[in-house]
C-alpha cells in the first residue's frame, strides 16, 4: 500500500488521455484498501455546477485553487496511477463527502 493512502486522502491521478493528470479524492472505504490493487475515486474539478453531489476543497486540503470534489464523476483506478499524495479531507469534509456520494448514487 502507499502511505498516506486512506478514505478522504487527495491524490494526484494519471489518467489516460483526454483525462491527463488530475487531483482525485479516494472514496475507498479504509479496511479494503490494503488487500486492492484498485481504488475508487471521485475527480476534482474547478467547473462546479452547483450540483448536490459537490464537495466544495481548497487550499485546507491541499489544493491550490477552490475547486469541488465531483461524485457524479466516480472513477476507478490502479494504486499506481496515484502519482503524488497532496492532502486530505478533514472531518466535516468527509461527511459532506458521505452526503455527496448517497446523492449521486441515489442510495
Amino acid at each position: 500500500m502507499i502511505g498516506g493512502l486512506h478514505r478522504g486522502s487527495v491524490w494526484v491521478a494519471d489518467f489516460e488521455p483526454p483525462i491527463g493528470r488530475r487531483p482525485v479524492v479516494v472514496l475507498t472505504r479504509d479496511a479494503a484498501i490494503p488487500v486492492l490493487t484498485n481504488v475508487t475515486v471521485a475527480l476534482i474539478t474547478r467547473s462546479a455546477v452547483g450540483s448536490p453531489a459537490e464537495v466544495p476543497l481548497g487550499a485546507a486540503e491541499g489544493l491550490r485553487q477552490d475547486c469541488v470534489a465531483n461524485c457524479d464523476n466516480i472513477h476507478t483506478v490502479a494504486v499506481r496511477q496515484l502519482v503524488s499524495r497532496v492532502g486530505e479531507l478533514g472531518p466535516e469534509r468527509l461527511q459532506r463527502l458521505a452526503g455527496a456520494i448517497r446523492i449521486a448514487l441515489d442510495v
